[in-house]
């Protein structure tokens, strides 16, 4: 499903992760786990993750697993998309960039939670528009009864420098 956007990637089980977060975020969910196959949601704390907040997402899983349903979205991932999806589902968060997107992302998050392992979405995103740079995901699945995946945890990140540099400026209400 990824090849139907151009300049994205994904790999399943990542082992070395580069980013500073997302290698975070992976180190916090396995040991989390422990032996099991995945945490429960009652294993995360954000209060164990206070930096990294911002680029963290939480999704719940709908009945088999035909959605995702954003619960939480980090301040720094709606500010990338300008936007606050939480309560949407990604199919509804995404329409508005076309099939592929939706199928791309769904495809992410149905793999992580049906292989019940980390999958890490990356690369290229022109097809959101001009102002949208490169992004780098991993996507994590949680587990209630230890079995089937029920939530996913994932922490989206980009440059935020570079994303300053090419967003315009918020209009501003001031008068000078």
């Amino acid at each position: 499903m990824l090849g139907r956007l151009s300049g994205v990637q994904s790999e399943v089980d990542p082992q070395n992760l580069q980013h500073p977060v997302l290698a975070f975020l992976k180190r916090y969910w396995d040991l989390k786990r422990g032996p099991r196959i995945m945490p429960s949601r009652a294993d995360i704390r954000p209060s164990e993750m206070k930096e990294h907040l911002g680029w963290i997402v939480m999704l719940d899983a709908l009945p088999d697993f035909s959605d995702f349903r954003y619960r939480t979205i980090g301040t720094r991932v709606t500010q990338y998309f300008l936007s606050d999806s939480t309560g949407k589902t990604i199919t509804e968060a995404f329409q508005s960039y076309g099939p592929a997107a939706v199928d791309c992302f769904l495809w992410t998050h149905r793999q992580a939670a049906q292989a019940r392992v980390g999958v890490r979405v990356f690369g290229d995103a022109s097809w959101l528009g001009r102002s949208f740079l490169d992004f780098d995901a991993l996507v994590l699945p949680l587990s209630d009864d230890g079995n089937v995946a029920n939530k996913i945890l994932s922490a989206f990140i980009f440059d935020v420098s570079a994303q300053l540099q090419v967003r315009p400026a918020p209009p501003s209400d001031k008068k000078v």
